[in-house]
């Protein structure tokens, strides 16, 4: 917040401007992307500065399949997602699909992670892209990215990688990952929302998706959100500094909290597999009550969380997510998504399961008297 309102108050040129303020605002810029580029090991260039995830999510999926290129261009162009992945890539997929772009969905097991074998048999000769997520932002499973990476690169198919959920809490090194796209969200990292990031591998093919003025080496036109991407540098440095630690605590926290809750609350379950996960992000499955209720409940005892997607806040129709490991529409309505950040403690996460466990023993003793 300090770097965001110094720059705000200090920085007020436009970074493509030749005189002296928009020169200044061009050195801050750049030097924030080389905070961006060193906490996913990359070279600065590399980055691309958005207005979120959902805009790299959409920059990497319509750009690098519109710029894509196979052998018989009289054969439909083809991608492979998951079933999965955040709505940001499965509705650009959808609008590629309008355009005459097969797409692959793959689906998943219970455990909500990808199988790279799956992957390797959906190629195709006309396959222009590969795009799976790094870590799913309901149930926090970790993706074998390295795998996927390694059969994308023996098949020439570009690979994206959707990190906004993985950045910030585990390490990301995209060369190790094999990614040639890589999508990233500063509020993931407690920057300012607004603001996001593409990492574009040195001579991965991609396609504008909105047009104007030159910025962004041409791959994103407008005038740049310095102080927001100045913010963004200033977190991702902060981030690299104590990530280890703040993984192994947060981790910590949620195995307390998942502990307490499947000791006291009969019928709870984790949803995916509990190991291979995010150390932030706890999927529970509670039978009998409904999920939204439990949200007011909680929220009425001074507890913020969801029951899926925060973007998906308010949809009616099930999470797909938690349909797609197995659960149907009255198992995935009575789930509810945990995400623990810097400032939970030990006292509040079992303060938390207290709660839990008295909002879901009286939501079952009002269902069995309604």
């Amino acid at each position: 917040m300090e770097t965001l309102i110094a720059c705000l108050d200090q920085v007020y040129g436009n970074a493509s401007s030749i005189h002296q303020f928009g020169q200044a605002a061009k050195r801050r810029l750049e030097a924030a992307r080389r905070q961006v580029a060193a906490l996913i090991h990359a070279d600065a260039a590399e980055v691309v500065f958005t207005c979120g995830g959902t805009e790299a999510d959409n920059l990497a999926v319509l750009g690098a399949v519109r710029a894509g290129r196979y052998p018989d261009p009289g054969l439909s162009k083809h991608v492979i997602t998951s079933a999965i992945e955040h709505p940001a890539v499965l509705s650009a997929c959808g609008q590629l699909e309008r355009e005459g772009v097969a797409v692959t969905r793959l689906r998943v097991g219970s455990a909500g992670v990808v199988n790279p074998d799956d992957v390797r048999a959906a190629l195709r000769p006309e396959t222009v892209l590969i795009s799976v997520m790094h870590a799913n932002n309901e149930l926090g499973t970790i993706q074998p990215i390295v795998e996927i990476g390694r059969i994308a690169r023996q098949a020439v198919v570009p690979l994206h990688v959707d990190g906004v959920q993985a950045l910030g809490k585990i390490p990301v090194d995209v060369t190790a990952l094999g990614a040639d796209l890589y999508s990233m969200s500063a509020h993931k990292l407690y920057a300012p929302k607004g603001v996001g990031a593409l990492y574009v591998r040195k001579g991965t093919r991609l396609e504008p998706v909105m047009f104007g003025g030159h910025q962004e080496r041409e791959r994103r036109p407008g005038t740049e959100n310095v102080p927001g991407a100045v913010a963004f540098g200033a977190a991702a440095e902060m981030v690299g500094r104590n990530l280890a630690a703040d993984a192994e605590r947060m981790g910590g926290l949620r195995d307390r909290f998942e502990n307490a809750v499947l000791g006291r609350i009969s019928g709870a379950r984790i949803n995916g597999a509990r190991w291979g996960r995010l150390p932030n992000t706890s999927s529970l499955h509670i039978d009998g009550v409904d999920g939204e209720a439990l949200v007011i409940a909680l929220d009425l005892r001074g507890f913020a969380v969801s029951t899926g997607a925060a973007c998906s806040s308010g949809a009616i129709a099930p999470s797909h997510v938690l349909t797609a490991i197995g659960l149907g529409a009255d198992g995935a309505r009575s789930s509810l998504r945990v995400s623990l950040g810097r400032a939970n403690t030990a006292a509040g996460v079992d303060a938390l399961a207290e709660a839990l466990e008295a909002s879901v023993a009286h939501l079952r003793r009002i269902s069995v008297h309604a």
